[in-house]
């Protein structure tokens, strides 16, 4: 498959949580992930997102490129650092889940990974 991009933008607020989920799990069965692949990116992208209304953006444009065996998601973030504790459990599901987890040197996106199945040990 050759790469394919696809860009989402929302208001940051908790009632679009569902369509960012939506998007990323349809994406995922349409780079045949399995569904354990695919119930785990619908998490990483909540997650994500969660993660994104956490530093106060007016919107989250959400980047998702999909390729052969993995599916990368990025996320603008605002400029307030997140400082509720429940961010430190966001923080934990995506180190675990994601097998790339990390925010820019700017601080203005959220960089997510996850490979298909045996992907993951690459």
């Amino acid at each position: 498959m050759d790469e394919k991009n696809v860009t989402l933008s929302v208001p940051a607020e908790a009632g679009f949580a569902r369509s960012v989920r939506m998007m990323a799990s349809t994406l995922a069965v349409c780079c045949d992930m399995s569904v354990e692949d695919v119930e785990d990116v619908r998490m990483v992208a909540e997650e994500g997102f969660v993660y994104s209304c956490a530093t106060a953006p007016e919107r989250v444009d959400v980047s998702f490129s999909l390729s052969e065996d993995a599916m990368t998601m990025d996320f603008t973030l605002g400029e307030q650092e997140p400082s509720d504790d429940s961010i430190d459990l966001v923080e934990v599901l995506l180190s675990a889940v994601c097998d790339v987890f990390s925010v820019s040197e700017d601080g203005r996106s959220l960089h997510l990974v996850k490979r298909a199945g045996d992907a993951h040990d690459q």
